[in-house]
């Protein structure tokens, strides 16, 4: 009886994601996700202006839990791929409804940001690999220490590589001011009185973040951080 009525749960859920609003819904709930770990990435990268007492004591807690991070990583993975399958599938059936291209678009109420996600998302995949193999692993690090944040993001926010991520940090604020706003959107809070309200939080809530990350390696360009 059990095996029924899981079999039928997973129908179900099945079913829904079949549907647009299931694929918009496993968009929203992943992309809320994400963005709680980039606030919780934020303030933890913020805490290299404390010193690296304070910035190594902290890489040396977060690996210290090994059952916690490795499920916390498992479950970012799987958002991710989540994420972008949802994404893919729903640029591929805007497509199917209309198969032929406009001869000539002039997109009125839609953003820069709105009409390039489909092109931020790949980039920011890109970066994001790029970023643990650079800063988690220490693959592409010349100076990688274990567990010594502080030192690694002070030898590794030279340039090039700090160039490099506050480009990428630009570009993912521009894909979290449309994305936080979509989120709020597929999950149902759209009203005429209120949909301008949370359009401007995401823009300002997104860019406070991104300006939180940009400041680490900016604060090692200008010396204030070595």
């Amino acid at each position: 009886m059990s095996t029924v009525i899981a079999n039928t749960q997973l129908m179900k859920v099945a079913r829904f994601y079949e549907s647009t609003i299931g694929k918009k819904a496993v968009m929203a709930v992943t992309g809320l996700l994400l963005f709680g770990f980039l606030i919780a990435h934020m303030l933890g990268n913020l805490q290299i202006f404390l010193g690296p007492a304070v910035m190594n004591h902290y890489a040396e807690t977060l690996h210290g839990n090994p059952p916690l991070l490795w499920t916390t990583r498992t479950i970012l993975l799987v958002s991710v791929a989540l994420h972008i399958w949802a994404s893919i599938q729903l640029s591929m059936i805007k497509k199917q409804a209309r198969p032929v291209a406009y001869v000539q678009h002039t997109p009125i109420h839609s953003s820069w940001a709105s009409r390039t996600m489909m092109l931020s998302g790949p980039l920011i995949a890109a970066f994001v690999i790029f970023h643990l193999l650079h800063l988690t692993t220490g693959t592409i690090h010349p100076q990688f220490i274990p567990l010594h944040a502080y030192e690694n993001l002070v030898s590794g926010f030279l340039a090039p590589f700090a160039i490099v991520y506050i480009v990428a940090m630009v570009l993912i604020g521009f894909h979290l001011s449309h994305g936080v706003w979509s989120m709020f959107q597929s999950i149902g809070f759209s009203h005429p009185r209120y949909t301008p309200m949370i359009r401007k939080f995401a823009a300002i809530f997104s860019w406070i973040l991104i300006a939180g990350f940009i400041s680490v390696p900016l604060a090692v360009l200008a010396g204030l951080v070595r």
